[in-house]
């Protein structure tokens, strides 16, 4: 048998496999030539520390290596007073959002016209935003990722669109890992599970031309993250 053959074969014979729901992998029958991929997920992916502590700094170093803004709020007011000096230093014109508990209250403490998108609106006014600003799912300590789906950050387009996009987060959606962030996202939405779910693991880039690092190639350029 050639290797066209071979490839072919194994496409086929895994074909024959159901794919799981996400979250599930650790609960669904599988034959065991592939129960490695789909049972003890863990054992391949990087340790995380079980304190809040741990994943925290875990989180703050992903981060930085990731080129994204990692900042701990210590109250309310922080926040405010962190959000009105960038969005003077930055000259913001407009920007979008959603309706959320944390967003409101900045969209309240911010004289900036907000497009909103939970509503309908228009995708060009989107486009002109300096910033989205958005609320999450989840910071995952082990990749450093924010996890979004469209119910928890105001649609598919806000955290895509603008160059700059803000996440605000608490610090009780720390998770440790991904195995940890697809089981909340099972025991958050249940039956209606999201239409859209992303992990957003620092700004966007590519490296596709000559290996040179380019950032906001097919996202934004900036991604910064508030957790209080």
């Amino acid at each position: 048998m050639n290797e066209r053959k071979k490839i072919l074969a194994r496409v086929h014979e895994a074909l024959k496999v159901q794919a799981p729901m996400p979250g599930s992998h650790d609960n669904i029958h599988v034959p065991v030539s592939v129960l490695p991929l789909a049972s003890g997920i863990r054992q391949w992916l990087p340790k995380v520390g079980e304190s809040f502590e741990e994943q925290l700094v875990l989180f703050q170093n992903n981060a930085a290596e990731l080129k994204a803004n990692f900042q701990l709020i210590a109250s309310r007011d922080e926040l405010k007073t962190t959000l009105a000096k960038m969005s003077s230093a930055e000259n913001w014109k407009r920007i979008a959002s959603h309706h959320g508990e944390l967003t409101d209250f900045v969209s309240g403490s911010l004289d900036v016209p907000i497009c909103f998108t939970d509503k309908s609106y228009d995708v060009h006014e989107l486009e002109a935003c300096d910033v989205g600003i958005s609320e999450c799912d989840a910071l995952v300590a082990q990749t450093g990722s924010v996890l979004v789906t469209n119910q928890s950050a105001g649609g598919r387009a806000l955290s895509v669109l603008p160059p700059h996009h803000i996440v605000l987060a608490r610090r009780e959606q720390f998770v440790a890992d991904l195995p940890a962030a697809f089981e909340l996202l099972k025991n958050k939405y249940a039956a209606n599970y999201p239409s859209m779910i992303s992990f957003i693991t620092g700004p966007s880039r590519t490296g596709d031309i000559e290996r040179i690092l380019v950032l906001g190639a097919h996202g934004p350029k900036r991604l910064t993250i508030f957790c209080l």
